[in-house]
């Protein structure tokens, strides 16, 4: 496979974060950066084999709090029993 270089922007202080993972991990930006890019491309869709949460994905309005959620579903179903956390 053929190398190519890219020239990116990024805030100073991720690049040195970066450089200080790669030391800790004994590699390089290049190698780091590469296998990210590799990894997402290889994931795909990481819903793809979950329909039923890929059906549930958004059908709550972006206002609604998980408690509000739950408080709909105290009056939906009642209480919880003590000690059920």
């Amino acid at each position: 496979m053929q190398d190519t270089k890219l020239t990116i922007r990024i805030p100073a202080d991720v690049l040195q974060q970066a450089k200080g993972y790669a030391h800790r991990n004994r590699t390089t930006l290049t190698r780091l950066v590469s296998e990210y890019l590799r990894r997402l491309a290889d994931e795909g869709d990481p819903l793809a084999e979950a329909p039923t949460v890929r059906r549930l994905a958004g059908t709550l309005l972006p206002d609604v709090s998980v408690a509000d959620y739950r408080v709909y579903l105290e009056k939906k179903y009642g209480s919880r029993s003590p000690g059920a956390d």
